[in-house]
């Protein structure tokens, strides 16, 4: 039986820094405000002349470097992203052509902040069905293109930015960087709560209830999502959940019971950038090699459409 792993990752953020201090400037907030809030100190804005495509091609390329996989070597990219402009050609297929793929399967993938673990299990159930060998996943965004800059419950969240994973067939079946099965749902007559709509499109949320689902019910979940990998929370060696919030980050992590794992908050430095937020955390973790070859990783997206999905992961 086909498995899968995980063979590398990467990450890519743009060079502009946006500081609390710098957004006093721009509405109506302070450093202090903000920290209390959602425990943001910066986040990295990407210019006019960056697209999405271009966040997540550069993410991809250092993925595929680690892995030391040749980019025509790819047969299905998938990437998850709710703010590319262009309708077509799509994210997945403009990275394809800056990477001088060959010829992938390409596809984007609209589920908002619970984009990059629902790619990730695409690109996993497409590997064990045969269907590709080995695939690009990115979760990219460009939050700041489609965020109120007058709104200061939302600006002071945002940030852009970009992760990717290589997803390569395992049929050894050992017990390298695998991935587990995904728990995934949404609660669709709440899906309001967290919106990028109109024309232009705007970021908005209903901030509260947002924070109460995310607090009270995603918990049990993420501990569900563990029992699929037959593993106990405490046997986790990091919490990767999507990096919306430090007051939803730590209380959702405290309730899991993952009491030894390293929970990231990567958050505090790069803000919110939605799909981007897990891959691009992962890769930090495992570039500081604050996580080792084969440890159990938790993945865990959550947010817009009040979707979620999660999977437990071997580190690469």
């Amino acid at each position: 039986m086909i498995g899968t792993r995980i063979a590398a990752v990467g990450h890519y953020q743009p060079a502009r820094v946006l500081t609390n201090e710098e957004l006093e400037e721009m509405v109506d907030t302070s450093d202090a405000w903000i920290r209390s809030r959602v425990g943001i100190r910066t986040r990295r804005i990407a210019g006019p002349d960056e697209p999405v495509d271009e966040l997540a091609a550069h993410a991809a390329a250092k993925a595929l470097a680690s892995a030391g996989i040749e980019p025509a070597a790819v047969d299905l990219v998938v990437v998850a992203t709710s703010t590319a402009i262009d309708r077509s050609p799509n994210t997945a297929a403009r990275l394809a052509a800056r990477l001088g793929m060959a010829s992938p399967a390409t596809l984007d993938l609209n589920v908002v902040c619970a984009g990059f673990t629902h790619a990730l299990a695409t690109a996993d159930h497409a590997v064990r069905a045969g269907s590709a060998e080995r695939a690009v996943v990115v979760g990219a965004d460009k939050m700041s293109q489609v965020a109120d800059w007058s709104d200061r419950g939302t600006c002071v969240l945002v940030g852009d930015g970009a992760g990717a994973a290589v997803v390569t067939a395992d049929r050894a079946g050992g017990d390298g960087a695998g991935i587990g099965p995904v728990l995934w749902g949404s609660v669709p007559g709440l899906g309001h709560a967290v919106r990028i709509e109109g024309t232009p499109p705007r970021f908005a949320q209903e901030g509260q209830s947002v924070y109460r689902w995310a607090t009270t019910t995603l918990p049990p979940i993420a501990r569900k999502v563990c029992e699929r990998a037959g593993i106990g929370p405490e046997e986790l060696a990091a919490v990767v959940l999507h990096q919306a919030n430090l007051r939803i980050i730590d209380p959702v992590a405290a309730k899991l019971g993952a009491v030894n794992a390293v929970v990231a908050r990567d958050v505090v430095e790069s803000g919110n950038t939605s799909a981007a937020s897990i891959p691009l955390a992962l890769s930090k973790l495992v570039e500081r090699g604050e996580i080792s070859t084969g440890d159990p990783v938790l993945l865990f997206g959550f947010g817009g459409n009040l979707s979620y999905a999660g999977q437990v992961v071997r580190c690469p």
